[in-house]
């Protein structure tokens, strides 16, 4: 237990940016939980845990770090930092050691994504090859990431996506931070971007105090007082 008020930082995934967390932030800071959410790059797993890192170390006090979706395989890497006291996950990857993004998948069925993924080419600073961007086709957005969620703002949300680089989904999380800190995970059961038996898989595996949510893909406005209060029990177990 420490005396430290913990810092919330809120980790978003790919395809999305921090603004998923609009309607989570709200209720935190209405609890006085210091609230950061900053903007994941999703070029790489390795560079955007290391960018996440950088700010977390930069925090005075304990830290409890909230990942979505692939957000989750960030703070999977990014968690092994001293101050992180907490892991929240919601609709996430929790990676093991040695294990990628396509390999936790590829374990099993593909959900609805896998045939609206968009490759698209984007340059590469000091390389002549270029990198994969990958987004979600935008009319296939709102059913298969948002389905519960405001019709005008998962039409806003298609248009705003924030591409994941094809190289985050075979780069091998080099640690898993769960196995030392105390882990918390969100299933979206009725998720239809990733598998809700990958999210269960993984939670599982990492011995996490579990929960379900009927949501689609983007619980955290879908259902964010859900949310917020599976990360306030995270904050009160490291609270003293």
């Amino acid at each position: 237990m420490t005396t430290s008020a913990p810092t919330v930082v809120l980790v978003h995934g790919a395809f999305a940016d921090a603004s998923s967390f609009a309607r989570v932030i709200p209720e935190l800071l209405a609890d006085g939980v210091q609230v950061l959410a900053p903007a994941v790059p999703n070029r790489s797993l390795l560079g955007d845990a290391a960018y996440i890192a950088s700010i977390v170390r930069r925090i005075p006090g304990p830290v409890v770090l909230v990942g979505h979706s692939y957000g989750g395989a960030v703070i999977t890497v990014a968690g092994a930092e001293d101050n992180v006291q907490a892991l929240v996950y919601l609709a996430g990857y929790a990676l093991e050691e040695g294990e990628s993004l396509g390999e936790l998948q590829g374990r099993f069925p593909d959900s609805d994504l896998a045939s609206a993924l968009v490759f698209a080419p984007f340059p590469v600073e000091g390389s002549d090859e270029p990198g994969t961007d990958v987004t979600v086709d935008i009319d296939k957005f709102p059913a298969i990431f948002a389905a519960d969620v405001d019709p005008g703002l998962a039409r806003t949300l298609a248009v705003s996506q924030r591409p994941l680089a094809g190289a985050a989904f075979a780069e091998a999380a080099p640690v898993a931070a769960w196995k030392t800190k105390p882990s918390w995970g969100l299933v979206s059961s009725s998720d239809h971007t990733i598998n809700p038996d990958v999210e269960r898989f993984g939670y599982q595996r990492a011995g996490m105090t579990t929960v379900e949510v009927d949501s689609s893909h983007l619980v955290m406005l879908a259902h964010p007082k859900e949310v917020a209060d599976l990360i306030r029990e995270a904050v009160r177990s490291i609270s003293a």
